[in-house]
């Protein structure tokens, strides 16, 4: 967690009476406002303002912690303020995104990311659950969902589409689904996320949903593949988790004229002002890789 940014929030919320109307004025959500002023009780170890539907006030431990986070702003300020905006972005960035976008598409353009900055290292959190920007010390989070709330700081970076394939072996041993219907009547393998046993698909002439059975449901894109391979059952994947497994013929396409709902690649972000430099150029980066990729093309 970024403790320039809480001093910031925690100054702010004190001297505009309130964590809304801190987190307008830094360009947050109100919910990320919070966290950030529960982080910084949590560090102080006692009570810093004392709130009340209608009234906020300093403890003696909120006045001393105000006093202290003006002296880090001032010294913080005063620090970028002599930098250059050509400065090279420096540092270490704590970077979340799913184990297959880390694998398929971000370890390919992390050596041309590193030649560009060499001075920015990455510290590369792998995981399919949602994270909390400021519990867990993150300053992007690569997403893929079909819907953000409100509240969230993103920035959207392409279409996010899948597939629905199958193991030649599978699909030899209970023949290839004729319709979207068809799907219930046999083994699938579901993705907890994203409708779970519910799919939806969009034909040429309808969209319709289906409740899909089978041996096994997870959360990790990567045994969602592993059970496609295997021929445990019917998978939902995304393109370019699939596409080079179907190239190579180890997986068939399964109703090629049926689409499921289409998600977004999503970089989320704590705040939108004062954007440390390596983290802008971060998500610009991926943002271009990604804009240069056919699959995640936006509409």
């Amino acid at each position: 967690m970024d403790r320039i940014i809480a001093a910031r929030v925690f100054i702010e919320t004190v001297e505009r009476g309130s964590a809304t109307a801190a987190a307008n004025a830094l360009g947050m959500s109100r919910a990320m406002a919070s966290r950030y002023l529960t982080a910084m009780e949590d560090w102080a170890g006692t009570r810093l303002l004392h709130r009340s539907t209608r009234h906020m006030s300093l403890s003696p431990a909120g006045e001393t912690a105000l006093a202290r986070c003006r002296e880090l702003i001032e010294v913080a300020d005063g620090i970028s303020g002599q930098a250059t905006d050509t400065a090279m972005p420096q540092g270490e960035l704590r970077v979340a995104m799913p184990g297959a976008l880390a694998d398929a598409i971000f370890l390919p353009m992390l050596r041309d990311f590193a030649e560009r900055y060499p001075k920015v290292s990455i510290d590369l959190q792998v995981t399919d659950r949602i994270v909390d920007l400021v519990q867990d010390r993150i300053d992007v989070s690569l997403r893929i969902t079909g819907s953000l709330d409100r509240a969230v700081i993103a920035r959207r970076l392409g279409n996010v589409t899948s597939v629905f394939c199958a193991a030649p072996a599978l699909l030899s041993k209970v023949g290839m689904p004729a319709d979207p219907e068809s799907l219930s009547d046999l083994p699938c393998v579901a993705y907890a996320q994203f409708g779970g046993k519910t799919w939806s698909l969009s034909g040429p002439d309808r969209t319709t949903k289906v409740e899909i059975s089978g041996p096994l449901q997870t959360n990790e894109t990567y045994l969602l593949l592993r059970g496609a391979l295997e021929g445990i059952g019917i998978v939902m994947l995304p393109t370019f988790v699939a596409a080079p497994h179907i190239a190579r013929g180890n997986l068939l396409r399964v109703l090629p004229d049926w689409q499921p709902a289409p998600l977004s690649l999503f970089a989320l972000y704590a705040s939108r002002r004062n954007l440390p430099a390596g983290t802008r150029a971060f998500i610009d980066y991926v943002a271009e890789m990604i804009g240069q990729n056919p699959m995640f093309r936006s509409n």
